[in-house]
């Protein structure tokens, strides 16, 4: 089996229905890493010292290969990526191996037999 990495840059308030949003389409799990801050074109703005730009969490989805790009698409269009500058980001990278997903490759198993 062949699986991508997702990552999404999400802004912390979407996290919740990004996750929710991926499952439903078939990601099995989600690694989030909390309270990252992302620069874009235009530098943060400050207010003495302090940066006024709201924070990002960082999520991370193994995904099989067949699945990934209709759950990246599902992630921008809930994120609201294409709404505003700033909104979010999502990317995937292949994996060349993964151990750890025992587990829930039934479950991946089943759900892709459902989408094909």
């Amino acid at each position: 089996m062949k699986f991508k990495l997702i990552i999404a840059l999400v802004a912390d308030e979407r996290t919740e229905k990004v996750i929710e949003a991926a499952r439903k389409m078939g990601a099995t799990g989600a690694t989030v890493i909390k309270s990252a801050r992302g620069e874009g074109l235009m530098p943060p703005k400050t207010f003495l010292g302090l940066t006024l730009e709201g924070q990002v969490d960082v999520i991370l989805f193994i995904v099989e290969h067949h699945m990934s790009r209709p759950i990246l698409e599902r992630i921008a269009d809930v994120g609201q990526f294409g709404d505003k500058s700033g909104a979010g980001v999502a990317f995937q990278v292949p994996i060349e191996d993964v151990i750890g997903l025992g587990s829930q490759l039934d479950a991946i198993k089943d759900e892709i037999e459902e989408q094909l």
